[in-house]
């Protein structure tokens, strides 16, 4: 009898934010084609991908299993990729929602009366903060010597209160830090998500395929969240001035109708100015017009 040998399937495993990224980085799954669900009693989430394993660990970590090679790849934020110093491959920025494609930042700040102006001034100071590592370096890379101490939460107040010298936080207007009577005196890194490879997994063909069309697809997704799509019906001796008139429209898909003389056209516009371009179709002939969403819009 021949003998049959197991087979077994590949799988990329990925790490997706716990948390407060979670649902955020779930629908930008889902429009990406990569449907995630988690049960109340599993921490071990399940995706309509056969090829595909989740796991959902706090972002702070994302990259320190990354660099170990117990995920493929994650989703992660470029300053816990700083702070864990992991020595990852980085593949592409991916936001995971609209609210997150401004970079955020991690700052000293100290209170608005702090004699504190600069990094010099920190010597011998303490400072709290959650990244740790990051601050130690960049006191460092000044020449500075002061006592850098884990904050758990509320760090805003542990300056504001008088209780450590300085603060290291992240912020991204600097509104929360102004309303603690707090100021900015110094920027140490500027983050943004990123996804991340094990630079194994990086280098093995198939695990590097299923990344770059993860990315593909996600991108795709993102670049679809400020677009919509517009179909409409036009006389086809007014399709000139409705290109003339409306440049957003200049490379639409124009289709013949069955009835004569008329077209049939489709294109992909900013959301924003929606309403102010209806109007002006409307005005040049167009009818029937359509307003759609878009899931992906790849390039």
């Amino acid at each position: 009898m021949k003998e049959t040998k197991n087979y077994t399937p590949k799988v990329l495993r990925l790490g997706l934010p716990k948390g407060s990224l979670q649902e955020s980085a779930f629908a930008l799954m889902a429009k990406a084609g990569f449907v995630v669900n988690v049960s109340s009693r599993s921490y071990v989430p399940r995706i309509n991908d056969a090829e595909m394993e989740i796991r959902l660990i706090r972002a702070q970590e994302i990259s320190r299993y990354v660099e170990l090679g117990s995920l493929d790849a994650g989703l992660t934020g470029k300053d816990w990729i700083e702070e864990n110093a992991s020595d990852v491959h980085a593949v592409a920025e991916i936001a995971f929602s609209k609210q997150t494609l401004m970079p955020a930042r991690w700052v000293l700040a100290v209170p608005n009366d702090s004699p504190i102006k600069s990094a010099k001034d920190l010597q011998g100071k303490r400072i709290a903060t959650e990244v740790v590592n990051l601050t130690r370096r960049w006191l460092k890379k000044h020449g500075v010597e002061a006592d850098v101490e884990f904050s758990w939460g509320a760090t805003e107040v542990k300056a504001a209160d008088r209780l450590v010298d300085a603060i290291v936080e992240l912020t991204e207007t600097g509104s929360s830090l102004k309303a603690n009577n707090l100021r900015i005196v110094d920027t140490l890194t500027t983050s943004y998500p990123q996804l991340i490879a094990n630079r194994k997994a990086w280098a093995d063909d198939w695990k590097r395929r299923k990344i770059e069309v993860l990315v593909m697809l996600l991108k795709g997704a993102l670049a679809a969240q400020e677009k919509v799509g517009l179909k409409m019906n036009i006389q086809r001796k007014q399709l000139p001035k409705l290109l003339k008139e409306l440049p957003a429209l200049r490379n639409p898909t124009v289709s013949t109708l069955s009835q004569r003389g008329w077209v049939a056209v489709e294109t992909v516009i900013d959301e924003c100015i929606v309403r102010e371009i209806i109007p002006q179709l409307k005005a040049v002939g167009a009818e029937g017009i359509i307003e759609y969403p878009l899931n992906k819009v790849v390039a």
